[in-house]
């Protein structure tokens, strides 16, 4: 299993091959699901189920010992362990929905059909959901994620990638009942049915546009530096950088210019005095709206991750801060520091802000920054969305992320990341801006499309003319209510069923 679990990069960017996360589960689930003389226990099933978990995160996420080596400063084989002390406790997680499954399947005496099609999704689903929420989440390469170019990808928009992961788990634990149960003639046809319909439905799904254009396409240029990491925070390469970004800046006005997270690879406070003023007279000047990615501080040991913008429109500079944190890098958890002093990596603790702020108007659309590892929590994007539209204000009608995942070199992290931000394109109905160091940079368009990209590790700027998008996808609406409502609903059949069977 810990082999099957690992196949799962496969079905992840870059490779894209989606059918492998279905038929890896299905795998998993057939040992799950056996009936008879050859079902396994609760404990067995927990224990595959976890193995299946360290083989799938391990290796989907390998490019974590990278940073915490070269960064970091831990000996390679500490990084690996402290990768796989992540992986192996976020399985857990795993391990307990094929426990549950198991243990009410034998509680209620249903059969492994019912526990399959009904208990199983449902407690895949909340698995990968305490992924996203449990102690802050790290919900990278959660299964619904394969789905961004397969059929199913037209459910996203109503369920999101949550429920992109209840009907994996769906499609898989109808695959492994086709091969471990004593089907009936009915359920061999009904099986194969389900799956057919379910692709049938999300290619027609495909067909329906939830949002429309927006006014007027915005000109925009997206900034990708190309600074080596081991050179970002170095001293004698800070006034580089920030001649760098000010020559990018300056160069050719346009409606929007972007540059990636922490630009500026120091605080507000430590800036030249006249480097923030010069920026704004430009953007002044040109009627261009420039968004910078800065740390500012806020005084005495307060400091934020930020996005500042500056524009005509505004009187004072518009500010977006970092609310949702990553562990380690931006705050230390609690009864971690120990572990943070092992390393060096700078900037590691940053104040943080409300979820809920409000989008910059541009040109006559509305911009909603988020900040690298954010656009992971697209429950939250779709939060706020969801929020401008109850209270009456403008909608945002572009995403923009800023992002610096340097630290990860040439690894999967780049397109992994391009392919989580396709994802909240196809939830949302929205463009999505990327703006990074050294990638991906890129504009995804409505379909989760990527209209422009450019090469990776390359100092270049991306143009483009981007049109925005009003309208809400029932998932802005509803949020992960949709997935979590589909699992509860499928426990409770499944005991229902089983109190009928009992009379």
């Amino acid at each position: 299993m810990l082999l099957a679990g690992g196949l799962n990069v496969l079905s992840f960017a870059p490779f894209h091959f989606w059918p492998v996360q279905i038929l890896g589960l299905a795998l998993l689930f057939s040992q799950v699901l056996r009936e008879g003389e050859q079902a396994i226990s609760r404990k067995r099933a927990g224990w595959l189920a976890w193995a299946y978990g360290l083989g799938w995160l391990t290796a989907t996420t390998i490019w974590l010992v990278y940073a915490m080596t070269l960064f970091g400063g831990l000996p390679g084989i500490l990084s690996l362990l402290a990768l796989m002390f992540l992986t192996g406790a976020l399985s857990i997680y795993i391990a307990a929905a094929a426990w549950g499954t198991r243990w009410l399947q034998q509680r209620w005496n249903i059969s492994s059909a019912v526990a399959g099609l009904l208990i199983l999704p449902g407690l895949f689903t909340v698995a990968e959901w305490l992924r996203i929420c449990f102690l802050t989440g790290f919900p990278w390469t959660i299964s619904g994620y394969t789905h961004t170019h397969s059929p199913l990808a037209g459910f996203a928009p109503v369920i999101g990638v949550l429920g992109l992961c209840w009907l994996n788990a769906l499609l898989a634990a109808a695959l492994a009942l086709l091969m471990v149960t004593q089907a009936s003639r009915q359920q061999k046809l009904a099986l194969p049915a389900l799956i057919v319909t379910v692709f049938v439905a999300g290619y027609g799904l495909q067909q329906i546009s939830w949002t429309q254009p927006q006014g007027q396409p915005i000109q925009v240029r997206l900034l990708q530096g190309n600074i080596a990491q081991d050179m970002k925070f170095s001293q004698e390469h800070l006034n580089d950088s920030l001649a760098l970004y000010h020559d990018m800046i300056t160069q050719t006005p346009a409606d929007l210019i972007v540059t990636p997270e922490t630009a500026l690879p120091m605080l507000t406070s430590q800036l030249p005095p006249d480097y923030l003023p010069l920026l704004n007279t430009f953007a002044q000047d040109t009627a261009s709206t420039v968004l910078l990615g800065v740390g500012v501080h806020d005084g005495g040991d307060q400091y934020s991750n930020s996005v500042l913008g500056m524009s005509r429109q505004y009187a004072q500079p518009y500010r977006y801060d970092k609310h949702h944190l990553v562990p380690f890098g931006e705050f230390i958890p609690p009864g971690f520091r120990w572990f943070v002093k092992m390393m060096s990596i700078p900037m590691g603790e940053f104040s943080t802000s409300g979820p809920i702020q409000p989008a910059m108007k541009v040109a006559g659309q509305w911009v909603m920054p988020n900040i690298c590892y954010e656009d992971l929590f697209g429950e939250e994007i779709a939060a706020q969305l969801s929020s401008q539209h109850n209270a009456g204000q403008p909608v945002a009608s572009i995403l923009l992320n800023a992002s610096n995942l340097a630290w990860y070199g040439n690894s999967f992290a780049i397109p992994q990341h391009l392919q989580i931000s396709q994802m909240r394109v196809l939830e949302t109905g929205r463009p999505m801006l990327r703006a990074t160091n050294t990638g991906a940079t890129a504009v995804i368009v409505p379909g989760g499309v990527v209209e422009q990209l450019l090469p990776e590790n390359t100092r270049a700027v991306l143009a483009a003319n981007v049109q925005g998008y009003t309208g809400m996808t029932p998932y802005i609406l509803i949020g992960n209510f949709g997935a979590l409502g589909l699992s509860a609903l499928g426990v409770l059949l499944a005991f229902l069923l089983g109190r009928r069977a009992a009379k």
